[in-house]
């Protein structure tokens, strides 16, 4: 091929709904692949200690239909990474089950539905270690230990290229992924139709937000890639947006410590000498991005564990001396949960609105606070009745808070009659590891079925 042209609808499929017009569009300019990924970790742990999605099924069911049918009339392949947020077994299962709803509902001709799963068995990794393994932390987590690993719900490994090049390779014309990286299912379409490591990576990079490579900001808008064996352009499919130098280079150095590289199983991509074009009003032109293969292969590991059964309540502050004294309120709530609990076993956690004040150009300004403060306050605990009574002791104190120079606070401090509700339970990030494997495959068997109506 001289050329592959991918069309990304939504940065995070499911997470707020395609916006149709510019879908439509992307459509009609005859894309080879339909592609998004549908995960992140920044939800948080806990759709992945509670293998959960962190939203409803009818959005996720909304963007799988419209890129299923339109695939399916282009005759060109569907693919998604990080199925139903997190990747693990049970949201690939579920989005095979979607897709295979909808092929009956639209009555489409039989397809080859390909898929893959993430999950890693607690077991094997146990295994590894008592070989002597070590299970590599990133971002300042320590080697996996076996008290953080019995701490763990649920782990999911982080694919590569590999599963999807290799269902591609099975003939695969709709393919639904476990947990992978956000860049991969693009970089391998590329890589699987020949095209250099070098320019597919950073396709993958350019394309897995979607229309957050285009200004002025939209999201959830398509935006359009194209490979060749010199270059990349991106093209914003949206009638209100752009694909500029600015935005595109922006995009691609985002969250990076080191905002010229992105690691990969297998890999990195090097951006230091990336050149970008404007070759057109919409559309930017890429050159100079290297990949450069690791000597041994190291997969990312994310793992959550649960921490307790969590209660929130909030309240508002409206006294100007209270305002002003609001940590010595907090502390006194404090005590009295420590009074009635002790100093472990529980968590208790004030998240404080407002104390800055308005915004200036640039800094909030410290010395006008709001006249206001909002607070949330978070108790959790091993069970649901201690959670509710950590919580409700750590709000409703605040309006018992002793303070100087007053004889008393009541009335500064107000909150609804509910007081404090019941939330999803509190989980905490228990692996940011990597792993060495001898076969990039090792941890994602791939799997093949029929969906649709069989002649």
């Amino acid at each position: 091929m001289k050329s592959l042209k991918i069309a990304c609808p939504n940065g995070h499929l499911g997470f707020a709904p395609i916006r149709d017009e510019s879908f439509q569009l992307g459509v009609l300019a005859g894309p080879d692949i339909i592609a998004a990924d549908s995960g992140s970790d920044d939800i948080g742990p806990g759709p992945l200690g509670s293998d959960t999605s962190t939203s409803p099924e009818d959005w996720q069911r909304h963007d799988l239909e419209l890129m299923l049918v339109a695939s399916r009339k282009l005759g060109v392949p569907m693919i998604i990474g990080s199925s139903g947020d997190t990747g693990s077994n049970s949201r690939v299962d579920l989005y095979v089950r979607i897709i295979e709803e909808l092929a009956a509902k639209h009555r489409m001709p039989a397809f080859k539905l390909g898929y893959f799963y993430s999950e890693v068995d607690k077991a094997w990794l146990r295994q590894q270690m008592a070989q002597g393994e070590t299970i590599e932390g990133l971002d300042g987590y320590a080697a996996l230990t076996e008290a953080e690993l019995d701490a763990t719900e649920r782990v999911v490994a982080m694919a590569g290229v590999h599963p999807f090049v290799e269902l591609l390779r099975q003939g695969a014309d709709v393919i639904i992924g476990g947990r992978s990286s956000d860049a991969a299912l693009f970089a391998a379409a590329a890589i699987f139709h020949g095209f250099h490591d070098d320019r597919a990576y950073y396709l993958g990079k350019v394309l897995e937000c979607a229309s957050f490579c285009a200004e002025p900001y939209g999201g959830k808008e398509t935006v359009m890639g194209e490979i060749s064996h010199e270059d990349v352009l991106v093209t914003a499919m949206s009638p209100q947006q752009r694909c500029t130098v600015a935005s595109v280079a922006g995009h691609a150095m985002y969250e990076r410590s080191n905002p010229y590289e992105e690691f990969f199983a297998g890999g990195r991509l090097d951006m230091t000498d990336c050149v970008y074009e404007q070759v057109s009003e919409k559309t930017t032109r890429i050159t100079g991005s290297r990949f450069v293969p690791s000597a041994q292969v190291r997969v990312k590991l994310e793992g959550a564990g649960k921490v307790g059964e969590r209660f929130v309540g909030i309240c508002g502050i409206r006294d100007p001396y209270t305002i002003a004294n609001v940590d010595q309120v907090i502390e006194w709530a404090r005590t009295q949960v420590r009074a009635r609990f002790g100093n472990d076993g529980y968590e208790l956690h004030y998240n404080v609105y407002g104390r800055d004040g308005v915004m200036g150009d640039l800094e909030p300004l410290r010395d006008q606070p709001g006249h206001e403060l909002c607070i949330m306050v978070q108790g959790v605990a091993p069970t649901a009745k201690m959670a509710q009574e950590v919580a409700m002791i750590g709000l409703r104190q605040m309006f018992y808070a002793r303070l100087p120079d007053v004889k008393g606070t009541a009335g500064s401090v107000s909150f609804p009659l509910d007081e404090v509700l019941h939330a999803s339970p509190a989980y905490r990030w228990t692996l940011n590891h990597t792993v060495a494997v001898r076969d990039p495959m090792e941890l994602f068997p791939t799997h093949m079925t029929t969906a649709g109506i069989r002649a």
